[in-house]
């Protein structure tokens, strides 16, 4: 079945488009300039994901923990939220989605939760996402926020912020530490330990993409570079050069245990600014 139309909302400088399907920020453009980048072989049908925007994985990342896990990184992205809030203003609009474990008990089975997601849309993005533990037994989940951001040419980019940080090399399988700044020039999918701020800059679109987390143990790069961007059904094989994904999240080892009542939250903002300008970070 095919999936309904995403729901736009404008403000002064931005629109944005946002499926009630996976809670999904579809695009988001500034001052007419794509921001979030979205693949032209994506499927739209219930049951699969979509190829692009930034995906709520939830409540295991890839195949979890276990490495058996399907649908890869989990139900929350082919599920249906709830619109529970939408306030437009000139200057910003607001969405506020929820999910509940009676909507799909699958999930974590035999556990009571609530997902709460704030999209904030204006001059820059802001996600919240907010897990509650509405039940009396305690639960573990993982989570991201796999966020595919637009870029000239991968090849011409660089991600700073990420200096002396331990990551997996889920290419290789080994544990390696960052030196400089990050650069992409061959398959890459690295799960960093730390958050915080990151500058993703693009001397081909001219601009810095500053990107700044709460919450989140983990940091993801990842770009799937020829052959695999030829393997995948739903990307096509030449568009790998102009995406990014620069992702938050609580993963592998870092996955969050909840007890009854407890709730835990993981933001995300990214804001653009021209090339020539001081970052702040």
């Amino acid at each position: 079945m095919s999936l309904d139309a995403p729901r736009e909302v404008r403000t002064a400088r931005s629109v944005a488009e946002v499926y009630d399907y996976g809670a999904h920020v579809w695009s988001w453009r500034l001052d007419g300039q794509p921001v979030l980048w979205t693949s032209g072989s994506s499927r739209y049908e219930r049951g699969k994901p979509l190829r692009g925007g930034i995906p709520v994985c939830w409540p295991w990342f890839g195949p979890g923990r276990s490495g058996d896990k399907t649908p890869a990184h989990g139900l929350a992205r082919v599920s249906s939220w709830t619109l529970k809030d939408l306030r437009e203003t000139p200057d910003g609009a607001r969405l506020a989605y929820q999910l509940t474990s009676r909507g799909v008990p699958e999930a974590l089975p035999g556990t009571d939760w609530t997902l709460t997601y704030d999209v904030s849309v204006g001059e820059d993005l802001e996600l919240a996402l907010t897990v509650t533990n509405t039940g009396s037994v305690p639960f573990s989940y993982e989570l991201a926020l796999h966020t595919y951001l637009t870029v000239g040419d991968v090849r011409q980019v660089s991600v700073s912020g990420l200096d002396g940080a331990s990551y997996l090399d889920k290419v290789t399988g080994r544990r390696e530490r960052q030196e400089g700044d990050v650069t992409v020039t061959q398959e890459t999918d690295r799960v960093y330990d730390g958050g915080g701020e990151i500058v993703v800059t693009d001397p081909v679109l001219g601009r810095r993409l500053l990107v700044s987390t709460e919450g989140a143990a983990n940091t993801v790069v990842w770009n799937p570079w020829v052959a695999k961007a030829a393997a995948m059904s739903d990307f096509g094989d030449d568009e790998w050069p102009g995406m990014l994904c620069i992702e938050a999240g609580n993963v592998l080892e870092h996955a969050v245990h909840l007890s009854p009542g407890a709730a835990a939250s993981v933001r995300y903002r990214a804001e653009v600014v021209p090339l020539s300008a001081p970052t702040g970070y």
